[in-house]
């Protein structure tokens, strides 16, 4: 917790005010039973109304100055909370942006965005009622039992006793609260994925009409949800009457001991009272503890989430920030014995993975599902790490580089396609927000979209549905090849981003791609394709089978072969 409670540091000017304000109006809390007892003792007693109006007009003084303390405690508070929970949003999503991909595997999409919004709104709530309540709350417990003690030490001893046993059980509570409000957290996650699962693949849920396997599904995972909510909230409630069972059983005993003080004229009227209040503002203050545990449980829960995404190694700056920018790549691409396997993985995807791609040349990268062709492209902008081997770029290992400044110089089209929020213009420009409308057009041709945008009813500047829902995949496609293209990359990575094209438009496409002064490695599944490449690179259970040139392949690789007559058969 240490690590997100820091974030309230550059607010602890607002957060002193707040506790300022708060101690004033506990102030004014604590003398009120005081005054109480001057009134009944000195003026009602004794039948004195000038001490009655003089001391009620001091109270209802002292209750507006708590009212005034308590608007401007609620500002400071809500100040220094809200503004923590920005920063500590900013900082969880800078951080997500930044940490490798194999740092962030094991979180799961629907976990990261509960750590984002409820999480952290769970901090918020928890500094704001910290100010406002939480703190308050024992100050008060103190204060009431110490006053009550000078007032009258015998009457009080009944407190003293009652409020250490009381507090020894809240702790026992929120031992077991932090434990139960951790796994409702865990249990929001997992609704949260069923969720996303289902709104991203709601056409394939109706198409398969597994609508109500689908509802179950979800019913089972947020029925456990509220079985864990109900759980947690009974073990809460029950702080609710142990609390009050032992509060007003001390009360009693004050009033039967204060009743045999006042016969005995060792005790006044007015001290028992202000006594009795005392003890009632305690037990409302330990009735405010329930709450403050359940606050403080789920925020201990959601705060130990949150540190697991802040106190992750930021690979990617601490390993680049320093290194020099490249200069203008040539565009050459050398893998040396490279492995690599994912985080948690006891298989290599990648083995010793060795080849050289000269500045300009266009290689097809073809091999069955599985053979790690994406894993391979995925490794050249560094989103995941070899771990062995060297991959160069210009014979420079792209560890010494600024992988930041390698990536500028990069174009990627991956095999999922992902459009965002805007329109077509912005997100062709997308890696080149100040690109100029003409090479926008330039690079919508050259990957042949530009006549299909020109016929929509806005043109460029139509809307792209969620996720490009509104296009085609063949659409979709060649927008995020226009968008990598608008960089101009020295290295230009296209992973099966032809699939959805047909031969014509591939062909125009290949052709126009001729263009560009680049390096080019294209996955493809079509040997119509392959062939056109200058070499073919050829995997196999995560090896190289063959690289070469079609013919060579055909002479000397038994499983070339094999895709070749699956393709076009013995005759082709």
């Amino acid at each position: 917790m240490r690590t997100v409670f820091s974030y309230l540091l550059p607010y602890k000017w607002a957060a002193g005010i707040a506790f300022i304000f708060m101690l004033l109006e506990l102030t004014v809390e604590l003398i009120q039973p005081l005054l109480l007892a001057r009134i009944i003792d000195d003026g009602i007693l004794q039948e004195d109304l000038t001490t009655v109006v003089v001391w009620g007009s001091i109270m209802i003084g002292l209750s507006l100055l708590a009212f005034i303390a308590g608007i401007l405690n609620s500002f400071y508070a809500g100040h220094a909370g809200q503004s923590t929970g920005f920063d500590l949003r900013n900082a969880m999503f800078k951080n997500i942006q930044r940490s490798s991909l194999d740092k962030l595997q094991p979180f799961a999409t629907s976990s990261l965005m509960t750590r984002l919004t409820n999480d952290i709104t769970q901090i918020q709530n928890t500094i704001f009622m910290g100010l406002r309540i939480m703190a308050r709350a024992p100050l008060l417990v103190i204060g009431g039992a110490i006053m009550a003690f000078i007032i009258n030490a015998r009457l009080a001893f009944f407190l003293i006793i009652t409020i250490p046993i009381l507090i020894l059980f809240l702790l026992w509570i929120l031992k077991k609260g932090v434990h139960i409000f951790s796994l409702v957290q865990n249990q929001v996650d997992r609704v949260n994925h069923v969720v996303r699962e289902n709104l991203t693949g709601i056409r394939l849920v109706r198409v398969f009409v597994r609508r109500w396997h689908e509802i179950e599904r979800f019913f089972a995972e947020s029925d456990a949800l509220r079985h864990r909510m109900v759980q947690a909230f009974r073990l809460m409630e029950l702080t609710m009457p142990v609390l009050l069972l032992l509060m007003n059983s001390s009360i009693l005993l004050v009033l039967w001991f204060g009743s045999f003080q006042i016969e005995n004229e060792t005790a006044q009227v007015g001290d028992v009272v202000a006594i009795v209040n005392y003890a009632t503002r305690i037990t409302s203050a330990l009735g405010v503890f329930a709450m403050i545990i359940m606050v403080f449980s789920r925020a201990r829960a959601s705060a130990l989430r949150i540190e697991e995404v802040l106190l992750e190694p930021d690979d990617e700056l601490s390993e680049s920030v320093n290194q020099p920018a490249p200069p203008t790549l040539k565009g050459e691409l050398t893998f040396e014995s490279v492995s690599f396997s994912y985080e948690g993985q006891k298989t290599d995807v990648l083995k010793e993975i060795s080849f050289n791609v000269k500045p300009g040349e266009t290689v097809a990268v073809l091999g069955e599902t599985g053979s790690g062709k994406t894993s391979l492209f995925q490794l050249i902008p560094k989103l995941y790490e070899a771990d062995k081997g060297e991959i160069k770029i210009d014979n420079t290992s792209i560890k010494e580089w600024n992988i930041q400044m390698v990536r500028k110089q990069l174009g990627y089209v991956p095999q999922s396609i992902r459009l965002f929020s805007g329109t077509i213009r912005e997100n062709i420009a997308w890696g080149v927000p100040d690109a100029p409308i003409e090479d926008v057009h330039l690079a919508a041709k050259a990957a042949q979209i530009h006549e299909t945008i020109e016929k929509l009813p806005d043109g460029y500047d139509t809307k792209v549905g969620q996720q490009g829902v509104n296009l085609s995949g063949g659409q979709k496609q060649r927008i995020s090849i226009a968008r990598a293209l608008l960089r101009e990359p020295k290295i230009l990575l296209l992973d099966d981003s032809t699939s959805a094209l047909d031969t014509k438009t591939e062909e125009r496409f290949l052709k126009a791609l001729e263009q560009y002064s680049c390096t080019t490695l294209i996955i493809t599944q079509k040997l119509s394709t392959a062939r056109q490449a200058d070499k073919i690179l050829l995997l196999e259970y995560g090896q190289i089978e063959g690289y070469g040139s079609h013919e060579h392949l055909m002479e000397k690789s038994t499983f070339y072969r094999k895709i070749y007559h699956s393709q076009y058969g013995k005759e082709g």
